[in-house]
């Protein structure tokens, strides 16, 4: 078994195969529409993935989580690296996370939509939402982290507080920055899914849905399956971007996911 786990994917393989098996048992013993045997769903993924109405939906929503993801991070960072820095910023902010961090982000969906409409602006907001928190929590704590002999260090060469914070807290933060991201990349999926069954327009949400309401019971699993390998994709991605620019940090192992 030790063997087996060393080598590239096997382990991931191997939990796939458990879970279509379980999946598959499950199905034979409950045995309602609403759970169809897994090769079903398996057989209707390339369908999906080969159809041109359903990709301008997945299209669409990688769009959004993209756009939502991005303002985010722009926002998120430079806020937690000031509330880390800063006494008087972190007394503002940190009661204000306090109260909206436990909120499901998507319950906050039928407000936004009161406001924004059903459009592209209100599930780009609410991924926003659910994206900047962990984002600002872990730069803040990696901002908090930095030693204080360094900035002295750079004080001492010269360097005025927007210099050293760019320098050397940024830097130096970077790595717990990463963790964050990482964390907000699953965020942005969850909350873009979920918008888009709240809103029901274009994406990914949409396609789920529409089979739900027509009873096609295997293309809702096999949705299910791409939104699962979507998640999977993007975060193998980010860690493999993040072991290229930090290949001298820590390797990161667990994180957070909190409330979507």
């Amino acid at each position: 078994m030790a063997r087996l786990n060393a080598i590239p994917g096997v382990p991931v393989l191997i939990a796939c195969l458990a879970i279509l098996l379980i999946w598959d048992l499950l199905s034979r013993v409950v045995m309602v529409s609403g759970l169809p045997p897994p090769w079903g769903a398996l057989q209707e993924v390339p369908v999906i993935l080969t159809d041109k109405e359903s990709l301008v939906n997945i299209l669409a929503s990688l769009r959004r989580m993209s756009i939502g993801f991005s303002l985010a991070v722009a926002f998120a960072v430079p806020v937690g690296l000031l509330m880390g820095r800063s006494r008087l910023v972190a007394a503002f902010f940190n009661p204000l996370f306090m109260i909206i961090y436990p909120v499901p982000k998507a319950a906050l969906m039928p407000i936004i939509m009161l406001w924004l409409g059903v459009g592209e602006m209100s599930k780009i907001l609410v991924i926003f939402l659910g994206v900047s928190l962990p984002v600002i929590y872990h730069s803040y704590q990696g901002s908090k982290a930095v030693e204080e002999k360094m900035l002295w260090s750079a004080a001492a060469m010269g360097l005025g507080p927007m210099a050293r914070l760019l320098r050397v807290v940024f830097p130096a933060a970077l790595p717990e920055i990463m963790v964050g991201c990482r964390t907000g990349v699953v965020l942005a999926l969850i909350t873009m899914v979920t918008s888009e069954m709240i809103a029901r327009q274009t994406g990914i949400g949409n396609i789920f849905f529409n089979a739900l309401d027509m009873a096609q019971y295997d293309t809702v699993y096999a949705m299910i399956i791409v939104i699962g390998i979507l998640g999977f994709l993007c975060d193998w991605g980010f860690e493999a971007v993040r072991r290229m620019l930090l290949g001298w940090a820590a390797p990161v192992h667990d994180i957070a996911v909190g409330s979507a």
